[in-house]
């Protein structure tokens, strides 16, 4: 591994006249996927009316629903607010509810798991230069496949999706299957952001990784905010890779919250924690830099979702109570499924095929905990002899 250049290489501005046209598809799985897709409808509204060589008007593809009796993309077009999602935000006047088939202007979509028309969709994103996915991963396949052929050639995809795909090799990333059914370059947008801190102007910060460092400038003006800091760099792969791992760690500081540890013992499995994903990228997505570890989508990432995560605190909830892992997904998550005992599950297969489990005792023991083949008393242990040469 080598340490991440200070520089990107920069594209001329002038090239952001070739982008008029963006597609978001943003999934309605949860009130936060939905109010995390009007927070960065926000955000991608106003850097349109503050780029002059981008169109003005933003539309924003909703699922029509009724709501206090009134749709709710009547609530938006007229009063400019998200009156079940985001109530307490005015949205940016030319942020408009639209049936998506426009030209020459950015074009948000949420799409609910739900009967909507894909011509819609298709009619919308074959003009588009850029292609941002926010939705479910295990949808993902059937939007690549809506899309093919169907799009431009020298399009852009940005993928906002969190989990993973598994594949033969153990775990196949959301850009590299965007990239495989598109065969259009795709970038990787990952931040620990709440929308209310996004809207409120509040700082927060993202990493963008991107492997064509051309279009490093465009992006990045798309998504920055005021209070929004976007940092590029060029290792897409470590980027999504520690947005997966981060999840394991989350679950792991959670069991050790419940059986009431010291500090000290949250910090050394949060630092052990780092080390076997920087060993893990190392191993199988070879070619990482050090230095993207040290960047949002890394350590700053890992400690909040260590701090303040759904994993981290059904992990606790586990210890304090007489529930399952899958009972409290069914009663806290209505049947969604943690990232953290997913993700251990794929990289546990990954490290056994390897034949390397022996040298990730941190990753192996929460998965074992998770599995109930071990208790989660044995991650204490673990953590001390976790040996000297990590």
């Amino acid at each position: 591994m080598e340490f991440l250049s200070d520089s990107i290489a920069q594209t001329d501005s002038s090239d952001i006249n070739k982008y008029f046209h963006y597609f978001f598809l943003f999934a309605l799985i949860s009130v936060i996927r939905f109010v995390r897709g009007t927070a960065v409808a926000k955000v991608v509204a106003e850097n349109a009316a503050r780029l002059e060589d981008v169109e003005n008007r933003v539309n924003l593809f909703v699922y029509d629903e009724i709501f206090e009796g009134k749709r709710l993309s009547e609530t938006i077009n007229q009063h400019h607010i998200n009156s079940k999602y985001l109530p307490y935000v005015k949205l940016p006047e030319n942020l408009v509810r639209s049936k998506c088939i426009i030209v020459k202007n950015i074009i948000l979509c949420s799409y609910v798991l739900c009967q909507v028309a894909f011509t819609d969709l298709v009619e919308s994103a074959k003009y588009a230069d850029i292609i941002v996915f926010a939705i479910p991963s295990k949808h993902i396949i059937d939007f690549c496949k809506t899309l093919l052929g169907k799009i431009k050639p020298s399009a852009i995809a940005v993928s906002l999706v969190k989990g993973f795909l598994p594949s033969e090799s153990g775990m196949e990333l959301i850009s590299h299957t965007i990239t495989k059914y598109l065969k259009v370059p795709c970038a990787v947008l990952v931040g620990v952001n709440l929308a209310s801190e996004i809207v409120a102007n509040k700082f927060c910060e993202a990493t963008l990784g991107c492997r064509d460092t051309k279009q490093t400038r465009i992006l990045k003006e798309i998504f920055k905010g005021p209070s929004l800091r976007i940092v590029v760099v060029d290792d897409a792969d470590c980027v999504e890779v520690c947005a997966l791992l981060k999840h394991i760690m989350a679950f792991g500081t959670g069991l050790l919250d419940g059986l009431d540890c010291n500090e000290n013992t949250r910090s050394a499995l949060i630092r052990f924690g780092l080390l076997e994903m920087m060993h893990f990228i190392d191993i199988f997505f070879p070619g990482s830099k050090l230095g993207t570890f040290f960047e949002s989508s890394g350590l700053s990432d890992l400690i909040t979702v260590c701090y303040g995560s759904r994993n981290r605190r059904i992990a606790e909830a586990y210890i304090r109570t007489d529930y399952t892992i899958e009972q409290l997904e069914g009663e806290l998550l209505k049947g969604q499924k943690l990232l953290g005992p997913m993700v251990a599950k794929e990289v546990n297969n990954m490290l056994n095929n390897k034949g390397v489990e022996a040298k990730f005792p941190i990753f192996t023991m929460i998965h074992r905990i998770c599995e109930y083949t071990a208790r989660p008393s044995e991650l204490i242990q673990c953590i001390y002899d976790v040996p000297d040469h990590m």
